[in-house]
């Protein structure tokens, strides 16, 4: 019996009466900031008794329902129930890393239309990386000076991450027809128009925290290949969860990515794996444990930490900057108040709130942790358990070369190292791979913090080893596959 740990959230919704620093969108508002009291009142007393009667009752303030709440009560046959495992409470509203995600969030919403490559050059990206790395609280990766640096912006530290091209390999390589039946895929993606934000007016913010739609809408540009942040966050809008890791395993089979050294057919003369251990079973497997993720990570959204969204922190900010604060008790701290991201994000858009990707905003279900990257967390554990995540892009492991995309993201060409730089890996572009699309569903959208997607891809790798030891048992095969966690450690997963 796997005991239930103790579950704890950062304690916003009780330090603030008015539940300025929590999740209230969708209902009912009564100004920016502050939702009606009635109203959520009657969200809380569904999210308090789980019954389903009570979810229809809850007072909304338009036509936009909440997003699926009671999937955060299902309980699991195949794997580790939701309430088994835990998130680390998310920053607290008041504090200096609260302050520095947000001011992450406003240097990505003015960078939407740069394409990564050209972040060395653009004197957006590098006054981004400055600000950036004056502030101790920031939690993404620095070079060996301790500095936050163009190239650096918006990735992670798992292994892997800060090396090549900011795309992961497994958005930009083509699927061969042999590999989606007789279906090639070119990865080029129908992204938005650019320089087209949206909620940067009180009007359209108070439309949207009350779930009315503005009247506003994206206009669909070219099929590129993703090479900006207005490209992954519209490629995050629309895609079904697990599109990306689905398509990474086709990529894996048309580069040649021999499956895990541990699989019981490698060595075998007479057998291919094919229900078990073999194509079949990769592609079902990813489905089933992006199953498992989304209901393990909407227990832990709605039952344990309704944190807000950044839509509402920068509503917040709006607030302060036009000497508003005082209708509401949440007051981020000084330091994104008075920061070169917000300055400069009013003067692109003529107010403070923080720019969004998508007319509506954010979905309406609480932000932390972030299903896409739960999702993405769980997918990428099944690939590495299934296949070699050490096969490296160095012409022997993997014959196709990396790629990287242009600028105006309408072609790809092979990226060439750096001098001393490190080879890219299965293992490494796969964790690019969860980071680009939880990012980009998170930070290049401006619907979702930092450290959601970091707990998430943490807490979607959880899930799936769960997932993985129990249904091992079901192979007749006999089997011990180990594969490289997150942090680095190897898991093993056997049925002797």
């Amino acid at each position: 019996m796997v005991p239930r740990p103790a579950q704890a959230d950062n304690g916003d919704e009780a330090r603030y009466a008015d539940k300025s620093g929590t999740y209230t969108k969708g209902l009912l508002q009564d100004a920016i900031g502050v939702v009606n009291p009635a109203a959520y009142q009657s969200f809380k007393k569904a999210l308090s008794s789980g019954d389903p009667a009570d979810f229809e009752k809850i007072i909304l303030g338009g036509p936009r329902t909440q997003n699926g709440p009671q999937g955060g009560l299902a309980f699991y046959l195949n794997c580790l129930d939701a309430d088994q495992l835990t998130s680390p409470p998310a920053p607290r509203l008041d504090s200096e890393e609260y302050a520095t995600e947000l001011i992450e969030l406003y240097w990505a919403s003015l960078l939407r239309d740069v394409a990564f490559t050209d972040y060395p050059a653009n004197f957006t990206a590098q006054n981004a990386a400055t600000e950036l790395s004056a502030l101790p609280a920031y939690t993404g990766p620095k070079n060996t000076a301790n500095n936050v640096t163009p190239e650096l912006l918006f990735r992670g530290g798992f292994a892997g991450e800060t090396i090549g091209p900011y795309v992961s390999q497994f958005l930009l390589q083509p699927v061969k027809p042999t590999s989606f039946g007789r279906l090639p895929i070119t990865q080029q993606y129908v992204t938005n128009q650019a320089n087209t934000d949206f909620v940067t007016n009180a009007a359209d913010f108070l439309n949207v925290q009350n779930g009315i739609a503005t009247g506003k809408s994206f206009t669909p540009g070219a099929a590129l290949y993703l090479h900006d942040g207005r490209g992954l966050a519209a490629y995050t809008h629309d895609d079904v969860l697990y599109e990306a890791y689905f398509i990474a395993l086709l990529v894996l089979s048309s580069l040649g990515v021999k499956p895990n050294p541990g699989n019981p057919y490698n060595s075998s003369k007479t057998q291919n794996g094919f229900a078990t251990m073999g194509g079949p079973d990769f592609a079902s497997t990813l489905a089933a444990v992006a199953s498992a993720a989304i209901r393990c990570v909407w227990y832990q959204k709605w039952w344990v930490h309704l944190r807000h969204r950044p839509e509402s922190g920068g509503g917040l900010v709006d607030l302060i900057k036009t000497g508003k604060g005082g209708t509401v008790q949440g007051h981020p701290s000084n330091t994104v108040i008075n920061s070169k991201a917000v300055q400069q994000s009013f003067a692109a858009n003529g107010s403070y709130f923080l720019s969004q990707a998508f007319p509506e905003g954010s979905p309406t279900h609480p932000a932390y942790p972030t299903g896409h990257g739960t999702v993405g967390g769980a997918c990428i554990t099944v690939l590495k358990f299934f296949l070699n995540g050490a096969a490296k892009f160095d012409g022997v492991d993997i014959t196709a070369p990396p790629l990287v995309p242009s600028s105006d993201g309408k072609t790809v060409s092979n990226y060439v190292a750096l001098p001393g730089e490190p080879v890219l890996t299965v293992n490494g572009e796969l964790h690019k791979l969860a980071r680009n699309i939880s990012f980009g569903h998170g930070i290049h959208a401006g619907i979702h913090w930092r450290s959601d997607t970091q707990t998430s891809i943490q807490l979607g790798e959880a899930v799936a080893l769960s997932y993985l030891r129990d249904q091992a048992h079901t192979y007749n095969e006999k089997f011990s596959i180990s594969l490289t966690k997150l942090d680095g450690s190897i898991a093993t997963i056997s049925n002797h």
